[in-house]
């Protein structure tokens, strides 16, 4: 554990405190990966990092007991094989940590009906999910918003569906410091370095994500290599043959982006290196240079998932030091509300 998140109770603590979550849904993919992951680990150096597989956030829907078990697991293995590093960043199980659900609670009495059911996530998923429009899928921007506040962010990374949860804690945190005065650090959102925007591989108009329903629209971050090359040879293209940027060429705009992402080669480099070659080229070259690129995740992936021992001890460590900081927050919360002190 970083000696800055250790040692905090006593210094002021120099770099900002940076909060981001990820849920346990058993696929993290290309876009995942390139659109977000990645930047976490770069954030590592700057930023006093804090980072959670929010399985809490996942029983919105109705989870396999078993699979939901094993998907946790992977999930934390995962990203230590991302690159996330205990010895950096604290990185814990949302659900080891019970301040989380504490604080949950006492938000959801500081936070207006109308202001959940303006939520854009709701009425998504309620449509999506029509025979389960439980109350957690209703409240928990709520547990959202516990999450960041208990551990005092400064920021929180944010992609363009998650801006208004954030915005809705920064409204809760004002709120509860207006009525009790300065108990939450009001989040400011992290503009992060531009990722790759991964669009689906068969509609390339469509973000990539994993709950397409076409397989080959979206590539996992653990899949086999001649899976990962059999869909970028099925990738969308057009009918030019030309390999560059250009309007009306989506398949081959986010083709091009994926390289760039992997390789770090510019649009331009990519284009004159392919000048005169067709589509199946390119294709495959990309299929490989993503290959390539995964292959170190999955070799350390297997090595962690197979080291239960390892695992195990990395996230106790995590939820140790979760619970020792974020008790301080709850606490405090529930003194300024009236509480009894324990």
């Amino acid at each position: 554990m970083p000696e800055e998140i250790k040692n905090n109770t006593q210094t002021t603590e120099k770099k900002k405190r940076i909060f981001s979550a990820i849920q346990p849904s058993g696929t993290i993919t290309l876009g995942n990966y390139l659109g977000a992951l990645r930047n976490w680990v770069k954030l590592q150096d700057d930023y006093n990092c804090i980072f959670a597989v929010a399985d809490l956030h996942a029983i919105t829907v109705r989870q396999d007991p078993k699979v939901f078990k094993q998907n946790i697991l992977n999930a934390y293995a995962l990203l230590l094989a991302c690159g996330i590093d205990p010895e950096k960043s604290m990185f814990f199980i949302q659900s080891h940590v019970h301040t989380h659900a504490e604080l949950a609670w006492l938000l959801n009495c500081y936070t207006q009906f109308g202001e959940l059911s303006r939520m854009t996530q709701f009425k998504d998923k309620s449509q999506k999910h029509a025979d389960n429009v439980n109350a957690g899928l209703f409240t928990y921007p709520s547990l959202m918003a516990a999450d960041i506040l208990l551990y005092q962010a400064d920021l929180v990374p944010v992609g363009a569906d998650q801006k208004q949860h954030l915005e809705l804690s920064r409204n809760i945190a004002e709120r509860f410091n207006g009525i009790y005065g300065k108990t939450f650090t009001v989040p400011d959102p992290y503009i992060a370095e531009v990722g790759a925007r991964v669009m689906s591989l068969q509609d390339p108009t469509r973000k990539m994500s994993k709950s397409d329903e076409n397989v080959n629209s979206w590539v996992a971050v653990l899949d086999k290599p001649e899976t990962i090359m059999k869909k970028f040879k099925r990738a969308v293209t057009d009918s030019e043959a030309r390999v560059c940027v250009g309007e009306g060429k989506e398949g081959i705009n986010n083709l091009i982006g994926i390289m760039s992402a992997v390789t770090g080669k510019t649009a331009d480099q990519i284009t004159a290196e392919f000048e005169g070659k067709g589509y199946g080229d390119f294709k495959t070259a990309v299929g490989e240079a993503v290959i390539e690129e995964l292959r170190p995740i999955q070799e350390r992936f297997d090595r962690y998932i197979n080291d239960k021992a390892y695992l195990e001890e990395q996230y106790r460590k995590g939820a140790e030091f979760a619970l020792k900081i974020s008790q301080r927050t709850l606490d405090k919360a529930m003194k300024k509300i009236g509480y009894l002190p324990k």
